[in-house]
Formats: structure tokens, C-alpha cells, sequence
């Protein structure tokens, strides 16, 4: 679940929403799987948001992925207390501590726009701080497909 707002449609890699609002991101590759892989994967979905006009990642992960990005921030945020605690070196936000009873929903995601407002005036993430500069594309086909489409 990523919220309860209105989807407006669907865009593809490297299209920009048209207007304002929720859009998801058509991240299934095209055609025949070419180099050696037919899956997308963490590296290669940021690139693709990148492509269409995210300038921060709020990416989540439950199993630690070791992912930056070599052109936007990645604020990382995990809420698996056990990955947490393994990672805490490569995560920036720990909402695990909702399960734990330790903060309250209201106060992490406050904590989730705290992180974002410091990344956007320039403090490090902390895949950038260690250094993370992934980059990887996909494969795609880039027509044109008009304004965003909405879901069948």
C-alpha cells in the first residue's frame, strides 16, 4: 500500500505525469528479456523513477538491498527490525519501531519528513554517505504513449 489518493494513471519509464496527483510506474520489460536477465531489479527500478522525474527515492526494503543511485538520493527506509539491526549502517529510517511499540506511526512518518526536507538541503543519505553509486538500465521501449493511461 503506498496510500489511499486517487491513482491518476499509469505512466512508463522516462514519461513525466501530466499533471499533478499518484501515478504508478510501468516497470515490466518489454518484449524478450535481453542481457542475461528477464526481471527488473532494485538498481534498475530507481533509474526508471529517475527517468520520469523523481529527484528523491524513498525506497523500502525488508531484506537490506544494498542500492544507491549514482544520479538522486535513496533515503532507505526498513522495517524489518532484524534486517535493521544488520544494516543499520546502510538505512535511514527504522519504522519496525511502530511493531515494537517504541514510536507511533504519527512520529515516524513525521521522521520520514524530516529525513526527506534534511536530504533535499543537502546532508548525505546514507547510501551516499557509504559511498553507493549504482546505476544499471533496463530494457524498455520508449514510444510514445500519450497522456497517462489509467489501469484496465
Amino acid at each position: 500500500m503506498s496510500g489511499a489518493a486517487e491513482i491518476r494513471g499509469i505512466i512508463r519509464t522516462g514519461e513525466l505525469p501530466p499533471t499533478g496527483g499518484r501515478y504508478r510506474l510501468d516497470v515490466v520489460p518489454d518484449g524478450e528479456p535481453r542481457h542475461g536477465y528477464p526481471n527488473m531489479n532494485d538498481t534498475v527500478e530507481v533509474v526508471e523513477l529517475i527517468a520520469s522525474g523523481a529527484q528523491v527515492m524513498l525506497f523500502t526494503t525488508g531484506r537490506g538491498s544494498v542500492v544507491g543511485s549514482a544520479l538522486s538520493p535513496v533515503v532507505k527506509v526498513c522495517a524489518n527490525p532484524d534486517t535493521y539491526r544488520r544494516r543499520s549502517e546502510d538505512m535511514d529510517i527504522d519504522p519496525g519501531r511502530i511493531l515494537a511499540g517504541e514510536a507511533s506511526l504519527d512520529e515516524v512518518g513525521d521522521e520520514i519528513v524530516e529525513v526527506i526536507a534534511r536530504t533535499v538541503h543537502g546532508e548525505p543519505t546514507k547510501s551516499e554517505a557509504l559511498g553507493h553509486q549504482e546505476f544499471q538500465l533496463g530494457y524498455k521501449s520508449f514510444e510514445p504513449s500519450g497522456p497517462a493511461r489509467l489501469p484496465v
